[in-house]
C-alpha cells in the first residue's frame, strides 16, 4: 500500500473490535477513548484467550515435572520462546532470554557484562531522550565502577545529532546504550548506523525496544545490535514478562544476575555449577501464562495485514499532528522526519495534569507528566508534557475527541 492511500474502515472496525476493553465506557460514563499505549498496550481477545486456555487446561510449572500436564506447558512455554525471538528477527530462541520486563533485562546487562567488563575511565554513551529504566542502572553502574556517562544531545527537530555522536564516541566507550523509538517524542532513531558507528569504536550497543517492538517491524539480525530488550506489556500482551536478545558469545560470558531454581545444573554444599544461556539468566518460575500470551499476541499480529497497519498508524499520526496545529496556544514537542503516533505536547496557559483530568472527564485517556524521562524534559525546559500515544486500535474518531476535549478545557481556561 502507498503512503497516499487510505485504509478501508472495515479494516479499521475489525481491528478495533478485536479489543473488547475499547466497548467499555469510563467512569465518567464516557464512551473510552484511549490514547495512552505508550504507557501501556490494550490487549486483543486472543490474548485474552490464550490467558484463559492456559490456566483452563495447561497449568503447571516448567522445567520440572516428568508428567505430561508439565510437559505439555513446557513445550507451550519454549514454543513461545521461538515464536518471541522470531518477531524480532532472531532465528535462534537460545539467544532470548525471559525477564520480567525490559527494565529488569537493562539492568541485568549493566551487572551482569558490563560491570565484569568497563574499567574505571571507561565511558557509557546515553542519550538525552531515554526512559530512566535506560539511565539509572548505567548511573549506579558507573558510581560504582568509576565510569563516565556522557550524553547525545537532539537538533531542533527532535532528532538525535548524529555529528555529536560520532563526535563522543571514543576508544574510551565501552557501552553504547540507546532507544529505538523515543517514549516522549516518537521520533524513530537510526539504531543500524548507530550500532555500526558504535562498532567502529569497539563498542558494545543495548537497544531499548519498548516503544519499537508494538510500532514497528524490528530485526535485530539486520540491526546487529549486542542487545535489544523489550517489555510485553506494551506489545498488545501481559504485564510480567520481558525479553533480552543477546549476542551468543557476549551472554556465555554473563554470569548469573539471580540465582535459585531452574538455572541450575549442580548444586553442592560447597558449590554450584549453573545451566548455558538462556537458562542461566531465568531463576524461579518464570512468568509462563504471560509469555504464552506473548506470543500470542505476535501470531496476532502477524495474522493482520502488516502494510495496512502501517499505514493506518501512519496517517493518524499525521492527522494528531495536523489536528493538533489547529491550536495556537499549544506546542508539540518532536518533529523529526521519521516517527510514530506518539505526541507530546505543552499548553501556555493549561499545566498539562489540568488538561489531562479535563480530558478524562470526556473519556479521553492521555498520559501527563515527565513520563519517566525527567532529564528530556529539563532537556526541553518543561516540567512535564501531555502526551497522546496511539496504536492501530485507535481511529480518527478518537483523534476527534482529543479535539473536542481540548476545546472545552481552552474554555474552561479562557
Amino acid at each position: 500500500m502507498k503512503e497516499n492511500e487510505s485504509v478501508s474502515e472495515s479494516h479499521i472496525a475489525q481491528w478495533r473490535a478485536d479489543f473488547p476493553i475499547l466497548r467499555t465506557s469510563t467512569q465518567s460514563g464516557k464512551p473510552l477513548v484511549y490514547l495512552d499505549s505508550a504507557a501501556t498496550s490494550q490487549k486483543p481477545q486472543a490474548v485474552l484467550d490464550a490467558l484463559t486456555q492456559f490456566y483452563a487446561s495447561e497449568n503447571a510449572n516448567v522445567h520440572r515435572g516428568i508428567y505430561g500436564l508439565s510437559e505439555l506447558a513446557t513445550d507451550a512455554y519454549e514454543s513461545s520462546r521461538r515464536t518471541i525471538a522470531e518477531f524480532i528477527g532472531s532465528c535462534y530462541p537460545d539467544q532470548l532470554v525471559l525477564t520480567h520486563g525490559a527494565t529488569e533485562a537493562i539492568n541485568m546487562v549493566a551487572a551482569s557484562y558490563v560491570a565484569t567488563v568497563c574499567k574505571p575511565g571507561d565511558e557509557i554513551l546515553l542519550t538525552v531522550m531515554e526512559h530512566h529504566a535506560n539511565i539509572v542502572p548505567w548511573q549506579m553502574l558507573a558510581e560504582e565502577k568509576e565510569l563516565i556517562i556522557r550524553y547525545v544531545p537532539l537538533d531542533e527537530s527532535g532528532a538525535l545529532d548524529l555529528e555529536a555522536y560520532a563526535k563522543l564516541l571514543s576508544d574510551k566507550t565501552c557501552m553504547v546504550a540507546f532507544t529505538h523509538v523515543s517514549n516522549v517524542l516518537g521520533t524513530i532513531n537510526p539504531v543500524k548506523t548507530m550500532t555500526e558507528m558504535a562498532h567502529a569504536v569497539g563498542a558494545k550497543v543495548l537497544i531499548d525496544g519498548a516503544q519499537a517492538c508494538p510500532q514497528i517491524a524490528v530485526d535485530v539480525s539486520l540491526i546487529d545490535c549486542d542487545f535489544y530488550v523489550a517489555s510485553a506489556h506494551k506489545c498488545y500482551a501481559p504485564s510480567g514478562v520481558g525479553l533480552l536478545y543477546g549476542r551468543p558469545d557476549l551472554l556465555e560470558m554473563m554470569r548469573p544476575y539471580q540465582t535459585g531454581g531452574s538455572m541450575i545444573e549442580t548444586v553442592e554444599f560447597e558449590r554450584s555449577t549453573f545451566l548455558p544461556p538462556p537458562m542461566r539468566f531465568e531463576a524461579g518460575t518464570p512468568a509462563i501464562a504471560e509469555t504464552i500470551a506473548w506470543a500470542a499476541a505476535f501470531r496476532y499480529l502477524q495474522s493482520l495485514d502488516l502494510d495496512a497497519v502501517r499505514l493506518h498508524k501512519l496517517n493518524l499520526q499525521r492527522l494528531l499532528h495536523d489536528r493538533l496545529q489547529g491550536f495556537p496556544k499549544l506546542k508539540i514537542h518532536g518533529h523529526a522526519e521519521k516517527k510514530v503516533p506518539v505526541v507530546s505536547f505543552t499548553h501556555e496557559v493549561i499545566h498539562p495534569h489540568d488538561l489531562a483530568t479535563i480530558l478524562d472527564s470526556e473519556g479521553v485517556a492521555v498520559r501527563a507528566g515527565h513520563h519517566c524521562a525527567m532529564p528530556l524534559h529539563r532537556y526541553l525546559d518543561v516540567p512535564a508534557t501531555t502526551r497522546a500515544s496511539l496504536s492501530f486500535y485507535n481511529d480518527a474518531t478518537d483523534i476527534d475527541a482529543l479535539v473536542k476535549g481540548l476545546e472545552i478545557a481552552e474554555e474552561l481556561f479562557a
